[in-house]
């Protein structure tokens, strides 16, 4: 891990740092362009190619669709500790979740006028489980649950199948807990382009939601517009913000769970403490040592790892809101009295004992967070990205008198004399009005 002292320096460091790691290369753009120019074009015939040259997959034999029989099958394949934890986070992901619910409102004025919102569930959505590197059903109950709090009538689930054809059991048996029945064995920018345009088997949907690599975080944002998306996710990042007090191989251990994601994945420990800053610099490669992805850890450490030294918390503050980081973990003293600080992070965890890995399964927030400093515009998802507002506006005879000349002479500002005229022709019939010149007889 490289090393830093000073806020200057660091800021330069971690801003080339953090861009590098981010950069796609014109070749992956290029292949993901012909991948869904070949998706609109040959529909189920391109997910077939696609899968049997990526995955080594005949989907002629066992199907795109997984079926409910399968689904159902996973039961008898999913160890009791496994089925018991997906149900306790279904638990604590719906209550936390629940909480972000948002109601249709109202407004009446004393002379007649109504207007409000009418908060709507997207009808369709399809979500993207990433199946790379490992399985992750955790991904699936992170977007799939604040959808059907939305209200979303119909959920797609794209996922990639295993070398023998199958979709991993633990995926299948967390989409039959949550009562999802459509489920696709389909992978990477194809499953993007399969939901965004359409195909003879997988239906178009409104919006797509789901972590995933390169090419499908490439193909998301060329399909923006076709399709509505949640973010544009990066690798996996963490920051820890900590001082004196701090476990040292807490932090490290901490550091470790998200340099194992990807060897683009980033780790920065951000402290005030030389003696920190020393001590988990001497261990961290050794508690990562014996671990079966040491190898990815410790590309990543390499290239994204960082430990900055900074004069004092609010110089770490600082760079914290200058990096946007994914997640943010507060091992200081008082944490509760930094947050209030902290105005770019995508979910913070707060305390020795809050580690950002429960966050990931069992903590309630949701774990498809803003990568890559977007968290500077971008929230976490939740509930509220799976509806869509419809304003509404009904003025009444008094009202629209009220509200008639100001709009007039705002459109005529403009030089809008059309806009100016709906208004005039109801003035001219409810109060007599003369016409102007230009209206004619």
């Amino acid at each position: 891990m490289k090393i830093v002292r000073g806020f200057h320096e660091a800021k330069s460091l971690l801003d080339a740092m953090l861009s590098e790691r981010v950069r796609v290369s014109e070749e992956i753009e290029t292949r993901v362009k012909e991948i869904l120019q070949r998706v609109k074009s040959f529909g189920d015939r391109a997910i077939v190619d696609d899968i049997k040259r990526f995955h080594g997959v005949d989907l002629e034999k066992v199907g795109i669709k997984v079926s409910q029989e399968e689904i159902d099958g996973s039961v008898s394949f999913v160890s009791s500790e496994i089925k018991d934890a997906i149900r306790r986070a279904i638990d604590r992901i719906w209550r936390f979740h629940e909480k972000q619910k948002a109601p249709s409102w109202i407004m009446e004025e004393e002379n007649g006028n109504i207007s409000g919102q009418r908060v709507i569930p997207l009808e369709k959505v399809g979500i993207y489980v990433p199946g790379g590197r490992a399985p992750y059903p955790s991904s699936l109950l992170m977007a799939a649950i604040p959808a059907k709090i939305a209200g979303v009538e119909r959920i797609i689930v794209c996922t990639p199948p295993s070398s023998d054809g199958r979709v991993n059991t633990v995926i299948l048996f967390a989409a039959r807990e949550l009562g999802i029945r459509e489920i696709y064995r389909v992978g990477g920018a194809t499953a993007i382009a399969s939901m965004a345009l359409g195909t003879e088997t997988i239906p178009k949907v409104d919006k797509i939601v789901g972590p995933g690599n390169v090419y499908v975080t490439v193909a998301k944002k060329l399909l923006v517009g076709e399709v509505g998306i949640d973010s544009l996710a990066g690798p996996s990042e963490i920051c820890v913000l900590a001082d004196e007090t701090a476990n040292p191989s807490w932090v490290a251990a901490d550091l470790i769970s998200q340099a194992e994601h990807d060897p683009l994945s980033s780790a920065i420990l951000i402290t005030d403490s030389n003696n920190l800053a020393e001590r988990v610099h001497s261990i961290i490669y050794h508690l990562a040592q014996d671990l079966p992805r040491n190898e990815i850890i410790r590309e990543s450490l390499q290239n994204y790892g960082a430990i900055v030294i900074v004069n004092d918390l609010e110089d770490g503050v600082r760079l914290v809101n200058f990096i946007a980081p994914e997640h943010l973990e507060i091992q200081t003293r008082n944490p509760f009295s930094v947050l209030p600080k902290i105005k770019n992070a995508g979910t913070v965890f707060l305390g020795d004992y809050s580690s950002e890995v429960i966050g990931d399964y069992v903590g309630g927030p949701n774990h498809i967070l803003p990568t890559s400093g977007t968290a500077r515009f971008f929230s976490t998802l939740g509930v509220k990205d799976f509806i869509k507002v419809v304003n509404f506006l009904a003025l009444s005879e008094e009202g629209f008198k009220e509200l008639s000349d100001i709009t007039i002479t705002f459109a005529e500002a403009e030089e809008l004399h059309g806009h100016a005229l709906s208004v005039r022709v109801r003035r001219e019939t409810l109060f007599k009005e003369v016409k102007p010149k230009w209206m004619g007889h």
